[in-house]
């Protein structure tokens, strides 16, 4: 049965059963595979994500405090050195400005171009004595911001300034007494090795680092900030007031609504503030890379995962709609065993009441013929006519009583008894019997039988009568023209196992439309009155009890040949030597 056999609306049906079970077979193994590995990536991006993080801050931290530490004790020294100069000199030397060059020198030649000037100035703000490569004699600080916070102070370093030489620079100052006069040793610091010492904190593209004062003014050339928004200032002022820790980590958007982050130390006693800034996405790019990457190994592995399930799905359907097409075949299949069956009991009981009648009538015909050698019938003109007519009856009765015989034979196959048989014995008296019938067809039985065949175990009967069936079928269709019939017995070389038994003849053979049909019972190419269709059948089906088969090969005007497998039970046992290595 296939689905042209189905009714549309069935077939119709069916294919909406079978995508949706597709559907939803697809849709459970997606879920089942994907749930999972989605749980297992998100539990470990997680992680993953929240370690990063806190490694990345961590190295900020440390890298800002490195520096931070770094610019402390750089000020911290030259801080050390000019107080030193102011101790272990004294006033009378440092107002000296050929000693002051000397000092001047002495520190370029120990720290580098670190140390741009030297400068004493008194209480007044004059400056006594310079040394440096500005002319700078005689000038008065007292106005100098600068000035009046180291007059107030023993030691002082300033913010970032202009001052009379029109170039930003920044002084550390000592203050000390001499005859009750307060003098001021200053040393102006190179802006440019201390900018450096900043720029160096660079981090990824967008990492730099840069200082402000307390009043948020820069004291360093930042990379690309010309002003810092007064709210993120103040904000940094605040939180720094009230941290606890040496380096603060804040994550804020700018003026534009960039998210950044700001790494937060002080510097100078809390008078600077060194700022780490880096945008977020450049301090997050390698986390970012690996989402993306992951990403991509989920979509791969998805697309493997929907492919393998759509593969899988749509092979397992179509093992079940063979499955299902094979249930319904054999459902059919039932059904017409089960209509068999009823034709079968309804076969055995027309026999059985069609045998009672016939019996009758030919023991009446019988009768009849017995009163017709009396002496008042021996004279009568249509005594011929009668006993003519009384043959007729007796023939047809006994042939109803060969189809009724046929028809409890298909009907009720009952056990047969069991014999160990030698096929070319058993075949060669059917042969015999069949001999008179076919001479008097015109039609010529010849034999070929493979000597010593092993012995098979089957019923005798059952087997003659498949011969019968065979050989009768064979001579019927040469009755209007003759014909040789071939039967022969060997060992089959397909399978090793088996004897095949052949019967062959060369009569009209059957037409390639019937060959599909001619073992079904009841279908029949002779005569109505001439067969009932069940020989076949009826041998199709002792042939399959004896575990062995029978194909038929025909060809219209060319002959027909049968072939039966029969099994042997043991093989190898009472078969020749020469047989056995064939």
């Amino acid at each position: 049965m296939t689905d042209k056999d189905l009714p549309e609306e069935s077939n119709q049906n069916g294919k909406a059963y079978y995508r949706h079970l597709t559907r939803n077979m697809i849709l459970t193994m997606i879920t089942v595979s994907f749930t999972p590995m989605i749980v297992v990536i998100i539990f470990l991006l997680y992680h993953f994500d929240i370690s990063y993080y806190e490694k990345t801050y961590a190295h900020l931290q440390e890298l800002v405090q490195k520096h931070k530490q770094n610019i402390d004790t750089f000020l911290d020294e030259k801080l050390a050195n000019i107080h030193f100069i102011a101790q272990s000199s004294g006033f009378e030397r440092l107002s000296d400005r050929s000693i002051l060059q000397s000092k001047l020198k002495h520190l370029q030649e120990e720290y580098g171009d670190v140390f741009v000037d030297l400068g004493v100035v008194d209480e007044t703000g004059k400056q006594l004595a310079y040394a440096g490569p500005y002319e700078l004699h005689d000038v008065r600080y007292f106005e100098a911001e600068w000035f009046k916070k180291a007059m107030s102070r023993e030691y002082y370093i300033s913010d970032v300034f202009m001052g009379f030489r029109g170039s930003p620079h920044f002084i550390i100052t000592v203050r000390w007494q001499h005859d009750s006069i307060s003098y001021i040793l200053r040393a102006t610091i190179d802006f440019q090795y201390f900018n450096t010492l900043v720029e160096n904190l660079r981090v990824g593209k967008t990492g730099y680092a840069f200082i402000l004062n307390n009043e948020g003014r820069f004291q360093t050339r930042p990379v690309s900030e010309k002003s810092l928004w007064q709210k993120t200032y103040d904000y940094f002022v605040e939180r720094m007031n009230t941290s606890s820790k040496p380096v603060e980590i804040i994550e804020m958007p700018d003026e534009s609504g960039k998210m950044h982050i700001y790494a937060i130390a002080s510097l100078k006693s809390g008078d600077w503030l060194m700022i780490f800034k880096q945008e977020k996405s450049d301090a997050f790019s390698d986390i970012y890379r690996m989402f993306k990457f992951a990403l991509l190994i989920f979509v791969i592995g998805a697309a493997g995962i929907g492919l393998m399930a759509f593969l899988q799905t749509k092979r397992m359907v179509r093992r079940i709609m063979r499955a299902d097409k094979e249930k319904a075949k054999l459902n059919q299949q039932m059904i017409e065993t089960g209509k068999l069956a009823s034709v079968g009991e309804l076969a055995a009981g027309i026999a059985h009441e069609i045998n009672n009648p016939v019996a009758i009538m030919v023991e009446e015909a019988g009768w009849i013929e017995d009163l017709l050698q009396e002496e008042e019938f021996a004279e009568s003109r249509n005594l011929e006519e009668f006993r003519r007519a009384l043959k007729q009856i007796a023939t047809q009765g006994r042939r109803c009583k060969e189809i009724t015989h046929k028809l409890l034979s298909f009907a009720r196959k009952t056990d047969a008894t069991l014999k160990d048989v030698q096929l070319n014995d058993l075949i060669k008296e059917i042969v015999e019997l069949s001999a008179q019938m076919a001479r008097y067809n015109k039609v010529n039985i010849t034999t070929d039988f493979t000597p010593n065949l092993p012995y098979v175990s089957l019923s005798p009967s059952e087997m003659q009568q498949v011969m019968l069936n065979l050989i009768n079928n064979a001579i019927d269709a040469m009755e209007k023209t003759g014909g040789t019939i071939s039967i022969g017995t060997k060992i089959s070389k397909l399978e090793k196992n088996h004897i095949v038994i052949t019967v062959e003849d060369d009569g009209p053979g059957i037409p390639e439309a019937n060959l599909n049909r001619i073992f079904d019972p009841f279908f029949t190419t002779k005569p109505v009155g001439k067969g009932t269709g069940l020989g076949l059948s009826i041998c199709y089906g002792i042939v399959e009890k004896m575990g062995g088969k029978i194909d038929v090969n025909s060809a219209v005007n060319e002959g027909t040949r049968f072939r039966i497998w029969i099994p042997i039970q043991s093989v190898g046992e009472n078969l020749p030597e020469k047989l056995q290595r064939s």
